[in-house]
């Protein structure tokens, strides 16, 4: 089988299939493309931090995300394990041995051959069994490859993303239910009013934000002008949002009876209902200043973030659109993909959907029907987000959070439910191991 790309993602789909028993060609365009990020060609370098997040697999996502990969084999979590340096609650490493490590034992492992090559169009027929693995910065002639494949843009400019707020923290004393002019169900949004005051409070606050930086390489990639960031559709007038993104048009303040000056709406992001998405809130704000501003809005005080907003340089597929559920190109389904180019973010999610990758392409070749994690587990919930639980029109990258996850109703709000839904995510991976242990047994 081809794995193509040598990060994180494409390690692990490797070492997975390798792992049961499946020889592998590993294909790694650096040092003969380099991109305009890495600055080694190690395989799974780290190119921006060195955290893996959180380490606290009871009461933190991406903790029990580290747990469960851990219990299914991951090398990406044995070499964080092995190069962990102190960083309190959080998992972080030596950048340079944590590469060195999965190179080592990706180089020792027999099964698995490592092409220093680049992959510059869409693998060849005889390739019958592909995952595709290339990140963010996808060599420029498979990325549009896959485009004309797809039909779908591939998203090589600056995309920016909104924020998205977990339901749960909104203040329904001041926020409500409804649809402009009652349209659709009638009570679609979330809706946060604003007065004049606040409105133009908001607007000076989001000129005066801090805002992130661009690398060199990424300052001459062009705005998608229908998806700006919101500071930027503000610095074109003090008006402009409120005849934009937040204007009040068609709705009533059911405490006032009338209409607000201004008002954010939310719109569901996911199946569950827990997920809300600022429509029209992309921005480029630095973190910490979108938590202190947006918490500005009316309703929103308190409110917790599932994702902040960003903006960078990207390629990923709208997954939940063109993939199916074992990750397989549905127009193409000798392809499947696996990492950020899924629309996952994070180190350890990139990684994460490698490892399903691998596994299902290993089942798939021993003539099984792959089995699909439990939903209540932080791998399965992750993988049913990008595969049909976002909504294809909105979709964009996402970290792992319990947001994701099918509520246990029966538990109260705060620590306890994390508890509960993180004890219930490893009970159900432990019965989804059990073949493998079986097997392994005989």
């Amino acid at each position: 089988m081809h794995v193509i790309g040598g990060g994180l993602a494409g390690s692990e789909a490797a070492w997975q299939l390798a792992q049961r028993g499946i020889p592998v060609v590993l294909h790694e365009m650096r040092p003969r493309r380099m991109t305009e990020a890495h600055v080694t060609s190690r395989l799974a370098e780290l190119v921006c931090s060195n955290s893996f997040r959180s380490d606290d697999c009871h009461y933190n996502a991406v903790g029990l995300l580290h747990e469960e990969m851990r219990r299914c084999g991951s090398l990406v979590m044995a070499a964080a394990d092995k190069s962990r340096v102190p960083a309190g609650g959080a998992l972080a490493v030596d950048r340079e041995g944590f590469s060195a490590t999965v190179e080592q034992a990706i180089a020792e492992q027999p099964l698995i051959t490592v092409a220093r090559d680049e992959v510059g169009s869409l693998p060849p027929p005889d390739w019958d069994q592909v995952i595709i693995a290339t990140g963010p910065l996808t060599s420029p002639g498979l990325a549009e490859a896959i485009r004309k494949t797809t039909a779908e843009d591939s998203l090589a400019f600056f995309d920016a993303i909104a924020p998205i707020v977990y339901k749960e923290t909104v203040d329904f004393t001041i926020a409500w239910y409804q649809s402009r002019y009652d349209k659709g169900e009638g009570v679609d949004y979330i809706n946060c009013p604003l007065d004049r005051d606040q409105y133009y409070a908001f607007v000076d606050a989001l000129l005066a934000g801090e805002q992130t930086s661009f690398h060199d390489w990424e300052k001459t990639t062009p705005y998608f002008e229908g998806c700006l960031p919101i500071e930027v559709m503000a610095s074109r007038g003090r008006d402009t949002l409120a005849f934009g993104p937040m204007k009040p048009v068609g709705l009533t303040d059911p405490r006032t009876g009338r209409r607000p000056f201004a008002v954010v709406q939310l719109r569901q992001d996911n199946a569950l209902g827990t997920l809300y998405n600022m429509v029209g809130f992309q921005t480029k704000l630095k973190h910490g200043e979108q938590t202190r501003i947006f918490r500005l809005i009316p309703g929103l005080a308190r409110a917790e973030f599932a994702r902040l907003g960003g903006l960078h340089r990207n390629t990923f597929l709208n997954s939940p659109k063109l993939l199916d559920e074992t990750l397989r190109l549905k127009a193409m389904p000798r392809l499947r993909f696996a990492g950020q180019i899924t629309g996952v973010e994070g180190y350890v999610e990139s990684a994460a959907i490698g490892l399903l990758a691998g596994r299902f392409a290993a089942a798939e070749h021993r003539g099984e029907a792959p089995a699909l994690p439990p939903p209540t587990t932080a791998l399965g919930a992750l993988l049913g987000h990008i595969t049909g639980g976002a909504a294809a029109e909105t979709f964009q990258p996402m970290n792992v959070n319990f947001g994701l996850f099918p509520p246990i109703a029966t538990v109260a709000r705060g620590r306890e439910r994390k508890r509960a839904v993180a004890e219930r995510a490893l009970a159900d991976l432990a019965a989804w191991l059990e073949p493998d242990r079986l097997i392994a047994a005989e």
